[in-house]
C-alpha cells in the first residue's frame, strides 16, 4: 500500500509526536515503513501501525534502536540493572540474563523491542538470517532492529503471540496486541498509540489509480 509521507508525517508530528519530529525520530520511522513494505508489500495497515506504536514506546518515543535502561554503553545498561535488582525493583527476574556470559557477551535489552535472552537472540538469528549470537550488538543497528520488530511481531517470536492473533478479518483488538511484547504491560496507552499511527496511515492512504 502507498502512502503519501508529507501527510502521514503531518498527521503523526500532532497525534504521536506532540508538534515536533526530530531527524532521527523521522529516520527511524521512515526506515520501519520502508521496511515494512519491503517484507510484507501490500499488509495489514494496522499491524504496521501497532509496529511503529511498539517501537515508539520501547524506545521512548526516540524511535531508533536503544539498550534496556537507555544507557548508552552496554556497560552503564548492565550497572543499572544490577542496582535494581539488588533494589529488588525487579521481580520477575529470577536470573540476570543481562550479565556477561563466558564469552563476555551480554544478552540485556536492544532495539525496538528490548530483545533479551540469549535464546531470543538465536531464534532471531535463524529467522533472519542475521548472527546475533556472534555479535548481539548487531540488535542496535537500525536496519538489524527493524527487521527484528517486523519479522518478530508477525511470527510470534517474543512470547507466542503474533500480529495475526489480534488483528484480522474477524477481529481487532488494540489494547490485547500489547501480549505481543510485554503480556499487559502499558497496553491501552501502546494501544492508544496504535490507533493514532493507524489514523495517520488510513489519511495518507494513496489509493491505486484502478480504484479511483
Amino acid at each position: 500500500m502507498a502512502y503519501d509521507e508529507a501527510r502521514f508525517f503531518a498527521s503523526v508530528r500532532i497525534s504521536i509526536f506532540g508538534g515536533r519530529l526530530r531527524a532521527a525520530q523521522l529516520a527511524g520511522t521512515k526506515t520501519v515503513l520502508a521496511g515494512f513494505e519491503k517484507a510484507l508489500p501490500g499488509g495489514d495497515p494496522r499491524w504496521l501501525a501497532y509496529m511503529l506504536a511498539t517501537a515508539f514506546h520501547e524506545t521512548a518515543a526516540t524511535m531508533q534502536p536503544v539498550r534496556e535502561t537507555l544507557a548508552a554503553t552496554d556497560a552503564e545498561a548492565i550497572a543499572r540493572l544490577d542496582r535494581a535488582f539488588a533494589a529488588g525493583r525487579l521481580p520477575m527476574v529470577r536470573k540476570p540474563y543481562w550479565r556477561p556470559d563466558a564469552e563476555g557477551k551480554s544478552w540485556l535489552g536492544r532495539g525496538f523491542v528490548q530483545l533479551t535472552h540469549r535464546r531470543n537472540y538465536g531464534a532471531m538469528s535463524a529467522l533472519m538470517g542475521v548472527d546475533l549470537l556472534e555479535r548481539p550488538e548487531r540488535a542496535m543497528e537500525l536496519e538489524v532492529a527493524t527487521a527484528i520488530l517486523i519479522h518478530g511481531m508477525a511470527a510470534g517470536s517474543f512470547t507466542g503471540h503474533r500480529l495475526s492473533d489480534f488483528f484480522s478479518n474477524r477481529r481487532e483488538d488494540w489494547d490485547g496486541a500489547r501480549a505481543i511484547i510485554n503480556g499487559t504491560d502499558r497496553a491501552r496507552l501502546v494501544g492508544s498509540y496504535g490507533r493514532a499511527f493507524h489514523r495517520a496511515l488510513l489519511t495518507a492512504r494513496i489509493e491505486p489509480a484502478s480504484a479511483r
